[in-house]
């Protein structure tokens, strides 16, 4: 199933006006709000005051955190859907961070062959991320986002009231993806991200919407990604190995995906480096802001063995051979590299450093 239609984006007092008269113009049968249990004490009450309508509603509660984002989770909302009467004219909305709106999407892109449905992203990562580009899905056991389909919903709607109940971490895993926007797309946002030390203030407003901006022209330019859209895959390719590892070892807490994602943009980055594309001087200075936001996690001899293996599974994958996103210069981005295993481990030896 595929929707390659851009998605238009709403931000805060735009957001429920435009709800109420789609909701009312389109005669939805009912509406199923998606949440996880966080999102259900934080933010559902907030969401329910702004909903105006008359339609039937019925909120579905999941349990939170990328783990529970499978296709038994998928099962459970498909059978709930039907058990409470949803239609072809029903609309799912998903409030909540990056794990529902993957889902959610996914759910309701493929419950009855497709419904409609809005995101409503309430963590920074999904609001600049996650929610945005059509990308739906779930991981298999602990490989990221295997199944899926490229469908976008009605709308996404970014209300950054929802930033507040979020604890400092969330706040940073989303800062990894503003960051990665500016590193492959645009060098003056990298700057401007960079100097945000307040991740609270109205300037987290403005790099919202122009992070949400990269993202769109990006993907309104190739919605398949089949070319340019890879380049948003930047730190992806080692950082969702480094993810899945940590998801499925219990020895190891698990990582938000912004803190893989950094991860895996400073050792791309060192690789990049290593393969004569990127200078040193760019290199050390993006691995000094990286490691500035998020500490270092250390990984043994064996892990990094593990990780690698992992990387056969990625979704960027062609013919057994996964394939990097990397940087020429900040703000420049080059897709579809193989990378030496060699330069993998000399990457992951000077992150130690």
């Amino acid at each position: 199933m595929e929707n390659s239609t851009l998605s238009p984006v709403f931000f805060n007092d735009d957001c429920y006006p435009w709800l109420y008269e789609t909701v009312k113009k389109e005669h939805y049968s009912k509406a199923f709000v998606i949440v996880d249990s966080n999102t259900a004490e934080y933010c559902l009450s907030i969401f329910l005051q702004q909903l105006h309508t008359d339609v039937p509603v019925e909120v579905i509660e999941l349990e939170p955190g990328e783990e529970h984002k499978n296709i038994e989770t998928c099962i459970q909302v498909w059978q709930t859907l039907a058990d409470l009467g949803a239609d072809r004219k029903s609309l799912v909305i998903n409030l909540g961070g990056g794990v529902i709106t993957d889902l959610g999407g996914f759910v309701a892109s493929t419950f009855k062959r497709g419904i409609d449905f809005i995101n409503i992203p309430t963590t920074l990562l999904a609001m600049v991320d996650a929610s945005l580009g059509g990308k739906t899905g779930v991981d298999m056991g602990a490989l990221k986002n295997q199944i899926g389909v490229i469908n976008n919903p009605v709308a996404v709607l970014i209300d950054t009231i929802f930033l507040k109940t979020l604890p400092p971490e969330q706040i940073r895993s989303g800062f990894a993806e503003m960051l990665k926007h500016g590193l492959v797309y645009n060098k003056e946002y990298w700057y401007s991200v960079v100097a945000l030390t307040n991740l609270t203030n109205d300037d987290l407003d403005i790099a919202i919407k122009q992070s949400v901006e990269i993202k769109n022209t990006v993907v309104k330019e190739d919605p398949t990604e089949k070319g340019i859209r890879k380049i948003l895959n930047f730190g992806h390719t080692l950082g969702h190995a480094i993810e899945s590892y940590f998801l499925e070892n219990k020895n190891r807490n698990i990582l938000l995906h912004g803190e893989a994602i950094a991860i895996g943009m400073i050792l791309e980055s060192h690789i990049s480096m290593q393969q004569g594309l990127l200078s040193e001087e760019e290199y050390r200075e993006i691995k000094t802001v990286l490691l500035s936001v998020f500490d270092k996690t250390l990984f043994t001899d064996k892990d990094i063995d593990a990780i690698t293996e992992l990387l056969i599974h990625d979704k960027k994958s062609e013919f057994g051979m996964p394939k990097f996103v990397l940087l020429t210069e900040t703000g420049k981005a080059v897709i579809n590299k193989t990378v030496d295993k060699v330069l993998i481990n000399k990457a992951f030896s000077d992150y130690e450093k």
